[in-house]
């Protein structure tokens, strides 16, 4: 009898210990919604890969974590979003790292014009050592970094002519972001850089006010530009680096289990953002080519005097990134080129 009693009582003791660990574990996640500001159409790699976060993070939370993305700048461009997520009036952005250069100048790096050939390149840096310094220094501005998704290279398009030589570049007024290396690069190549949030650049180019713009081609494609430029030319001279952001504020507010499941979801809807990124591209240039833009094909020599004349800003901004986290940046790189 009193063996009974007393796994009886064990049994009811292990049963109230379950239950308060299930509590507790129930209580580390809490319903939430998250918004999630990003520039682009829903339907570009941005807006796919913020969908399929939202899928990820409602799977690993039970559905407690509801995400909801805002494309199309909704709730402000870039640079205004980051500011948002500062402040914690936003909870996450999903920006260009170009954007985050005003906060963190070090992001610069991943502006170096021709820094990257290939997209293997700039995952080895990005998702590496140096990625990671770089996100390191978040936190001190108000935010987290989660991860790098990506946008592809970056090409010219302008309404006036064919670009097939670096001096067709001269005296066109192009949009770029608003960033220093980006505004360098762009009048060192001979063009005027006229600085624009992206959110404005469709009635820019709608209304002439300026001749052109540079992005990727899946950006050109769901923004719908071919409707206002003629001419496409495959400059490719920057790799599209994009950083996954929560405001601080915000992230301190998160249980462990929380950040864990926003961390996953992250890196594994990175994996989709990029693989999705990477196969619409040729698929952009094809259409955005069956719509009318003219592809204008730019000889070796000719793509070697653009790299010669972007040189200098390389060698300008580099003193503000660093000698050393630019000289392990350039390691990661040969070490891939080293692969082939």
């Amino acid at each position: 009898m009193k063996k009974t009693i007393k796994a009886s009582l064990s049994s009811l003791i292990g049963l109230g210990v379950a239950l308060v660990a299930a509590n507790v574990a129930a209580a580390e996640i809490k319903q939430r919604t998250i918004k999630v500001s990003y520039g682009t159409a829903a339907d570009h790699p941005f807006g796919l890969g913020v969908t399929k976060f939202a899928e990820l993070v409602a799977k690993k939370s039970d559905g407690k974590i509801t995400v909801r993305g805002y494309p199309a700048g909704q709730l402000g461009a870039e640079v205004p979003s980051i500011s948002s997520a500062q402040g914690g009036v936003l909870e996450m952005a999903v920006t260009s790292t170009s954007a985050v250069v005003g906060t963190v100048k070090e992001f610069a790096l991943f502006d170096f014009p021709y820094l990257f050939a290939t997209e293997k390149e700039a995952d080895a840096v990005l998702d590496g050592a140096v990625g990671k310094q770089l996100l390191d220094k978040l936190p001190g501005k108000s935010l987290v970094g989660l991860c790098y998704w990506e946008s592809g290279f970056r090409n010219i398009s302008n309404s006036r002519h064919p670009v097939t030589k670096l001096k067709d570049i001269q005296g066109l007024k192009v949009r770029t972001i608003q960033n220093p290396v980006f505004l360098d690069m762009i009048n060192s190549l001979g063009a005027n850089a006229v600085p624009m949030p992206f959110t404005e650049l469709y009635t820019a180019l709608e209304t002439k006010a300026v001749d052109g713009q540079e992005g990727p081609y899946t950006t050109i494609l769901t923004s719908k530009i071919n409707e206002v430029q003629k001419y496409l030319s495959p400059t490719q001279h920057i790799y599209g680096a994009v950083v996954v952001l929560v405001g601080k504020k915000f992230w301190d507010q998160l249980s462990g289990d929380e950040k864990q499941i926003l961390q996953d979801s992250c890196a594994e809807a990175r994996n989709y953002e990029r693989a999705v990124s990477r196969e619409s591209s040729p698929a952009s240039l094809a259409e955005l080519k069956a719509k009318g833009m003219l592809f204008n094909e730019i000889p070796a020599d000719e793509l070697a005097k653009m790299r010669e004349k972007v040189k200098p800003v390389v060698d300008r901004y580099a003193k503000d990134v660093g000698a050393d986290l630019v000289a392990q940046a350039h390691a990661e790189i040969e070490k891939v080129r080293l692969q082939k």
